[in-house]
């Protein structure tokens, strides 16, 4: 069975004031059927590009892209039909309702007056805009909006969905709507495509991540995955006096074979642990009588690999992309 995309050496190149701008250089990608994969990187890095080829938005310079086996560019009416796209921006009308944004949007599809009005009906229950349904979309809130737009996306049921920064400029509950909404389309078996800023997004929605940089995938794998290759978690420990951070690292150093790092101002000691480490390191304590505050395991997070394999931290990028709009995406 085909993977839902396969991708190689996808090149792609863009004319400019500035001169031609390679957004895409040689990049491989491979989303297996049934799962949400994350594309990330900093601005430039070429991920709505990927998005719009796979979507044949862009005809590629190029290297091969396939979606469910199908060729983006010799086959692109028959990928169409197997798609759905949700961008950066809300796509509906808004002096329509709802429900007529849906039926209308069904209609374009090709389906039936009463398919699409059937299927109008059956979106608004599952995004949970039934009462909404009727009112004009300019009276909605912006997480209303977005899961509208997504069940636009929805509404000839696509074999794989393309969401670019679906929650941007969303508040943290509407943000956390969506989420639940995306997790639900890979339970009925969807394939999801997501590019996003927010790295607790793609932790909390990815079943893989590509990390791009230059045009090409730099790093990848799951999100734990890609976290251990950053580094081994951390045990950080409170204690509650001088001298007892001097005990503590001297113990953990011997014991643990471990090179702590010490806080003396805030009283902490910081080692670095193998799986399990913890109740390693809650025993010692306890066994040698060292009085505890606090003890907590911190794990490396994905803005460690953001910040690894491309340089800077995925705020500062989103900062960087806020505030240039000027070549690749």
């Amino acid at each position: 069975m085909a993977p839902a995309v396969l991708i190689s050496g996808l090149t792609k190149r863009f004319e400019s004031k500035r001169g031609a701008v390679t957004a895409l250089d040689g990049l491989d990608l491979t989303v297996p059927e049934g799962t949400i994969h994350g594309l990330l990187g900093p601005n430039g890095a070429g991920k709505t590009t990927v998005v719009r080829i796979l979507s044949t938005l862009l005809t590629p310079d190029g290297g091969k892209a396939e979606v469910f086996g199908l060729d983006v560019v010799k086959d692109a009416w028959r990928v169409r039909a197997a798609i759905g796209f949700t961008g950066q921006s809300v796509a509906v009308d808004f002096m329509l309702t709802g429900r007529e944004n849906l039926v209308m949007i069904g209609k374009l599809f090709g389906l039936s007056k009463s398919v699409s009005t059937a299927r109008a009906d059956e979106l608004l229950e599952r995004f949970d805009l039934v009462e909404a349904g009727a009112r004009q979309v300019r009276t909605y809130s912006g997480g209303m909006q977005r899961r509208l737009d997504l069940a636009a996306s929805l509404i000839a049921k696509p074999r794989l969905l393309f969401l670019d920064e679906p929650t941007t400029g969303l508040d943290p509950r509407s943000r956390i709507e969506v989420w639940r909404s995306v997790t639900e389309l890979r339970k009925e078996g969807a394939t999801v495509l997501l590019t996003t800023q927010y790295l607790e997004e793609a932790d909390q929605l990815a079943d893989s991540l590509s990390v791009l940089g230059g045009g090409k995938v730099i790093a990848n794998g799951t999100p734990d995955e890609l976290k251990a290759q950053v580094g081994p978690d951390w045990v950080d420990v409170t204690l509650v006096d001088t001298e007892s951070v001097a005990k503590a690292e001297e113990l953990l150093r011997s014991k643990l074979g471990v090179e702590p790092v010490t806080d003396t101002e805030n009283l902490g000691v910081h080692a670095p642990v193998a799986e399990g480490g913890l109740a390693d390191v809650v025993y010692l304590l306890k066994e040698a009588g060292i009085e505890v505050g606090n003890v907590a395991l911190r794990r490396p997070t994905l803005d460690d690999v953001f910040l690894k394999v491309t340089g800077r931290s995925a705020e500062a990028a989103a900062q960087n992309e806020n505030g240039s709009k000027v070549g690749a995406r």
